[in-house]
This record gives structure tokens, sequence and C-alpha cells, in this order.
């Protein structure tokens, strides 16, 4: 049965916290891994609407729309300027992949250079009205919740989260992401929790937060002063899917899980590694140097294997360097007297 309108509410009413979209980051194993640590909901990297028109098997062969059997149903996201095209691929995304697709999530709140050189991802929020053709027509012609992921504003002259966010409802929109920085900010600054929570106050649907959110405290922190209905994990989750886990333990329970051992952050990095190879191939490797580099940040000897890491030819090696760093760790564990 496909997922509907009112099943996109329950799953944000009950998971409260959710993994974001990251380019070259979440892919699918990556996201398999985070739902099984207590993500409510997992989102494809961003999958340009235009690509697929031009050129379908790019975004196929990339495993850009391959998905993790422990995390379906997934949300697609979509990028695009172009109504009819956004319309077109969305349909075509749910009539091959059927009710793995959750819902189709409209990213308007990219702020890459030539993504917004195109008039897509947040340069959108300068374009309201074509903003809300776009989501009404995927709406329509998928069948599928749809929902749209959108920034604080242009730039500080230019914050029309709240008007915007009135507009993507009454356009269809069945939930809201805001994202509390501006286009110009990037990804710098602080993110502002104020507008998102002036967002929850001024739609009807369910909002969920996004920005500045880098532990369990934060997610809580996020769902007490803005009163959103859920908070996406981005960078927070990168090298850290335990985020997942304790965040819902503080939710739930009032707990404070403790953070994962050095051990066991390495022994997840190995975990991984092997998934993303399996996943996608031996060339896979090169795209896990970066998550190596983020589980091992702050452990003992971690600079000096980061380097070693992104020397590494193979993932043969990269694995091997991970199983001599553990044998390092354990060893200072247990000169130390740590159980």
């Amino acid at each position: 049965m496909a997922f509907s309108r009112s099943d996109v509410v329950a799953l944000l009413e009950s998971a409260r916290v959710v993994l974001g979209p990251m380019a070259g980051v979440t892919e699918a194993p990556f996201r398999g891994i985070c739902k099984r640590m207590g993500a409510g909901l997992t989102y494809t990297e961003m999958v340009s609407a235009k690509g697929l028109h031009y050129n379908p098997d790019a975004a196929i062969s990339r495993g850009l729309l391959s998905f993790s059997p422990d995390e379906t149903p997934c949300a697609v996201q979509l990028f695009g300027a172009d109504p009819q095209m956004m319309a077109e691929q969305a349909r075509g995304l749910v009539e091959r992949y059927g009710e793995d697709v959750a819902l189709i999530d409209i990213n308007m709140g990219c702020p890459v250079s030539k993504v917004v050189a195109k008039g897509e991802g947040s340069a959108l929020m300068r374009q309201p009205a074509l903003a809300a053709e776009i989501v009404s027509r995927v709406a329509e012609a998928t069948g599928v919740p749809v929902t749209a992921k959108f920034r604080k504003g242009w730039d500080e002259s230019d914050a029309n989260a709240v008007e915007f966010a009135k507009r993507m409802q009454a356009a269809g929109a069945v939930a809201l992401c805001v994202h509390g920085r501006t286009r110009d900010q990037f990804y710098h600054g602080k993110a502002d929790w104020d507008v998102i929570a002036a967002v929850k106050a001024a739609v009807s649907v369910p909002v969920i937060g996004s920005g500045d959110v880098f532990s369990a405290a934060d997610v809580l922190g996020m769902l007490e002063r803005t009163g959103v209905d859920a908070v996406m994990v981005a960078r927070g989750a990168q090298g850290n899917p335990w985020i997942f886990a304790q965040a819902r333990a503080l939710i739930e329970r009032g707990e404070e899980l403790p953070p994962p051992t050095g051990l066991e952050r390495i022994d997840m990095a190995r975990e991984h590694g092997a998934a993303l190879v399996a996943f996608a191939g031996e060339q896979a490797f090169v795209r896990m140097r970066k998550h190596v580099a983020w589980y091992v940040k702050g452990l003992p000897g971690a600079t000096y294997l980061r380097d070693r890491v992104f020397e590494a030819a193979d993932y043969r090696a990269l694995d091997g360097l991970l199983v001599e760093y553990r044998a390092f760790v354990a060893s200072r564990r247990s000169g130390s007297g740590a159980s």
C-alpha cells in the first residue's frame, strides 16, 4: 500500500528525528545504518530531474536511486526548476520504484552555485509562484505525498521563509523542512531557530527543523524551542550514526546514552566500508575515505591514520589500516586499565 498524507504525519510524529540528504554522503548503505540506529526517515541524495530526463541511466548507475532493504520506504529528493519536467520525472520514479518511495521531497534549499545558477535549489525561494507550481504539479502527477525543503531565505534582506512556507502548504505540500540559514550563509554562521519556530506557527502541516544539530541535546533543544514535529540531522550524522539512538533515548525516556567507544567507532567504519563496496563496487573505497576520517575524529592517532587513509590505493589497504588502528586503540585501552 502506498504512503499517504496521514502516513507521513504519523511517521514524523513518531520518528522525531530523521536523516537529511547529503550529496556524496547519504548513499544507501549509510542510510541503512542510520535507519537501524533510529532515524525515522531517510532521504536519497538529491537527484536532478533534468539529469533523469536526459540521461536516466546515470542516476541509476551512480546508485542515487538504490535503496537499502533496511530503510524503505524512503524519501526521494528531486531538484529542478521546470514544473513539467519535475512532474514527469517524479511520476516515473513512483512508477519504477513503487512502495519503496515514501514521498517526493523537492529541494528548494541547496545553496551550491552551479545549482542556483540554473534557477534550482534555493534560487526557487526568489520565485515562490514557480516553486508553488512545481509542488502542485508533482503532487498531481504522482499521487504520493510531496514535501519541500527550503531555507530561511535568499539573504537577510529577503528572509521570506514564513510566507514561502504558506505558499508551499497551499500548493499541496504535506510537510515542510526549513533550514535556519539563508542561501548567502551556505553552512556558515549560526542557524536561526527562531525562523523555524515562526514557520511552525504559521502553517498547519508538519514541519521539520534543520540546522546546527550535532548532538542528542541539540535535537531535544530544537524540538522544545521551535515546536517542530521532527528534527533533521545532516552533518551531525557524519561519522556518528549513533546520534539517532541517542536522540530517541533522550526524547522518549529522558535517558542519556553514552557515546560510542573508540572500538565501536572503528568497527562501524569497517562495517560501513564493507557495505559501501558491496553496494557500489571496489572503487567506492575512495568515497569511504572521508567517512573514515569522520568516524575516528578525536581518537588518539587519528590525524596520522587519516593521512594514511587518504593514501590507500584500494579497499583492502583501507580496511587493513582500520584493522591495525583498532589494535592500536585496543592496546591503549588495555594499557590504561579501561574495561
